[in-house]
């Protein structure tokens, strides 16, 4: 997979939906319990609605009753980069895809598993490959 974080914003708004440019290329935030993928618990991958890297793998998903859905781990760090986010008058841990920098939900240090990691994510950044 080659690095797509040069393409423009007329790449983008071409390839994904008006929603899914939103969240990922404007750093949007879907509203709560509004996901397609919050009540998933199909097994299978996470990947990145912009160029399809491989996210999350189901089994690091949980329930976190916050409204997104939430991973401990992702499946692959390279995969993922993390950015300091002082937007909304607060400190936060952006989570980006690494190879298109489309930006996909944040993490926090709250998590239920031996992580201790919430990464909260937005359906609209995500697609979902089932497990064959």
């Amino acid at each position: 997979m080659k690095n797509m974080q040069k393409k423009d914003a007329k790449y983008w708004q071409k390839k994904l939906t008006k929603e899914q440019f939103e969240i990922t290329r404007m750093k949007g935030t879907e509203a709560p319990f509004s996901g397609k993928l919050l009540d998933n618990h199909e097994k299978g991958m996470y990947t990145c609605v912009a160029c399809g890297a491989n996210l999350f793998s189901s089994d690091a998903k949980f329930d976190s009753g916050t409204g997104w859905p939430s991973f401990d781990d992702p499946v692959n760090t390279e995969n993922v980069e993390l950015k300091q986010d002082l937007s909304l008058g607060m400190v936060r841990t952006e989570v980006i895809c690494k190879n298109c920098g489309a930006h996909l939900g944040h993490v926090f240090d709250d998590g239920p598993t031996k992580t201790c990691k919430r990464y909260c994510i937005n359906s609209v950044a995500l697609d979902f490959k089932p497990k064959n």
